[in-house]
């Protein structure tokens, strides 16, 4: 995982995320994995350099209770 890459993912999430009651949390997290891939590659950061921080980052807004 690039630090580009990171950065640019924390941010999009931050900026992404509904602040309203998700109804289907599986479904969002798909949607937002698409998006998200999508617009890091028109900023020019290769889908690659997130998808290990996408994992990560996914797996902690679905379990915020596990650590």
């Amino acid at each position: 995982m690039s630090r580009r890459g990171s950065d640019f993912l924390y941010h999009w999430v931050s900026d992404h995320l509904p602040d309203d009651p998700i109804a289907d949390p599986v479904l969002l997290m798909i949607d937002m994995v698409v998006d998200a891939k999508r617009a890091a590659e028109i900023q020019g950061i290769p889908g690659q350099e997130i998808d290990e921080e996408i994992g990560a980052m996914f797996q902690e807004l679905m379990h915020p209770e596990r650590k």
